[in-house]
């Protein structure tokens, strides 16, 4: 059995890859940690029994002892580090917090993993592991930083990150790298662009445009609107994810995109026409520093080494992510809270 621990499991994408991962039927166990701050969601896996094949555990990835212990009880030997703190505007606020989680929280669980998988842990110079052990570092395509009107990046694309959580998931990366070139550590590091899907928290373009249209309130919109990013279903995103850790060559980064690029007004006016609402419920808003104005993945690396995909249209998935936010409005409105509403107001004002 496969003893996978899944960081960050109880936020979107973490939910997502659990309940994937444990709907394949595998020879399988999932171990997530996750620390349940604001964006950790235990409603995320409802249904999801505790038993032989899934444990939830409560903790920081920055607690060293915390993750020590899990590894030693469960015999880990797989690591899908979802864990992070992951909103732009929140970095800029407090970078600190980036910091703590993105960086020293990833340097944490390396050093775990590297105690534990290591065959002669006490010999600094050798770089045998166990067989079958993997550390997957689940990053970004914002430690790019940004495209011009045209071009891809690519796995071999200059790191150029311009916000506070694009740096700190920067520089998680090199650690990972750092890990394996030094020591040898089994690594892969995956890079999506942006996600969309049900469970995500309502902070993020879709969701929160979603949210404020069915309620009939303003939709704050950054500057003009025509910042570009390449749209991928979290779906396929764990599909990508799964194939990474079963078939990835060791070192390696894979860039996961869905083939979808739009511009963020087309996006929420996608969703004022599928939600019957009103375009005058748009309002412009001051753009936020260092905003990165085009993503764009180039799949060509995992698509022809691994045969993975994306198998969903924007189309598609954008009419069924509508559809689950109508089907779940309770799920929103336990999270859209006096926390997350205080939130909202430094964000965009009145708006």
């Amino acid at each position: 059995m496969k003893n996978i621990l899944v960081t960050g499991g109880a936020g979107f994408i973490g939910s997502n890859f659990v309940r994937y991962a444990l709907s394949l039927g595998r020879d399988i166990r999932i171990i997530n940690m996750d620390a349940l701050t604001y964006a950790g969601n235990l409603e995320n896996l409802e249904g999801i029994a505790e038993g032989s094949h899934y444990r939830f555990v409560k903790g920081d990835i920055t607690d060293a002892d915390a993750v020590d212990r899990l590894f030693e009880e469960e015999a880990i030997d797989t690591v899908v580090n979802f864990a992070a703190e992951s909103h732009v505007d929140r970095s800029i606020v407090d970078p600190q917090c980036f910091l703590k989680t993105n960086v020293l929280g990833t340097q944490v669980l390396l050093d775990c993993a590297k105690k534990h998988w290591k065959l002669f842990p006490n010999d600094k110079y050798s770089r045998d592991y166990k067989e079958g052990v993997r550390f997957l570092q689940v990053s970004t395509d914002e430690v790019y930083g940004a495209l011009g009107k045209t071009g891809r990046f690519t796995e071999t694309t200059p790191l150029s990150p311009n916000s506070p959580y694009s740096a700190s998931k920067a520089s998680a990366d090199l650690f990972v790298r750092a890990y394996h070139e030094t020591f040898g550590l089994p690594v892969n590091i995956t890079r999506c662009s942006n996600n969309y899907g049900p469970y995500q928290f309502p902070e993020k373009l879709i969701p929160l445009m979603l949210n404020n249209c069915i309620q009939g309130k303003p939709l704050p919109v950054y500057g003009d609107g025509m910042q570009i990013r390449d749209w991928l279903h979290v779906s396929d995103h764990c599909k990508g994810i799964f194939a990474v850790l079963e078939k990835g060559r060791g070192g390696e980064i894979y860039n996961i995109g869905g083939n979808n690029e739009k511009a963020n007004i087309e996006i929420v006016k996608l969703i004022i026409e599928a939600c019957g609402g009103d375009e005058g419920l748009i309002t412009y808003v001051k753009d936020r520093p260092g905003h990165d104005r085009r993503y764009a993945i180039d799949n060509t690396k995992i698509s022809t080494e691994l045969g993975w995909a994306p198998e969903y249209s924007f189309g598609q998935g954008i009419a069924e992510t509508v559809k689950w936010y109508l089907d779940h409005k309770e799920w929103t409105a336990n999270i859209v809270n006096g926390d997350y509403m205080n939130y909202y107001g430094k964000m965009y004002g009145d708006a």
